[in-house]
């Protein structure tokens, strides 16, 4: 039987991993520029945006999935960007993006690949592929 200890344990347990999910995605964040992406586009780097906002479940699954990724060797040229969903409508219209969590994927000019609310690290690794 659960008691009151067990019961605040598990919810710190819980807010301390999900502060650390957050604070692991910030620090990974590059908020998209349009010099940067176009330069990366005619170096032919792999590209990958990503569509998110501060209030989405999803999104928040992907952010530690998407670290992870970022760190391996494999994707060490992966120029990553992120798209505020609230905030930067222009984008979306440019991306042709109408939902948060939306992953896109470019080998230089090339889009590759997208998905959107995909929490799958196998399905999110084989989309980054396609960039690389």
């Amino acid at each position: 039987m659960l008691n009151r200890r067990h019961v605040f344990g598990a919810a710190l347990a819980m807010a301390i991993a999900l502060s650390c999910a957050s604070l692991a995605s910030a620090a990974d964040s590059k908020p998209f520029d349009q010099a940067v992406f176009d330069a990366a586009q005619a170096a032919g780097k792999p590209i990958l945006v990503h569509v998110t906002a501060p209030w989405c479940p999803t999104c928040k699954a992907q952010a530690p999935i998407l670290s992870r990724l970022e760190n391996e060797p494999r994707f060490d040229n992966l120029v990553v960007f992120n798209i505020d969903f609230d905030t930067q409508k222009d984008l979306l219209r440019k991306f042709n993006v109408s939902m948060q969590s939306t992953l896109i994927v470019f080998k230089g000019k090339q889009e590759t690949g997208r998905s959107t609310g995909d929490t799958n690290p196998a399905s999110i690794e084989a989309l980054l592929a396609k960039a690389v």
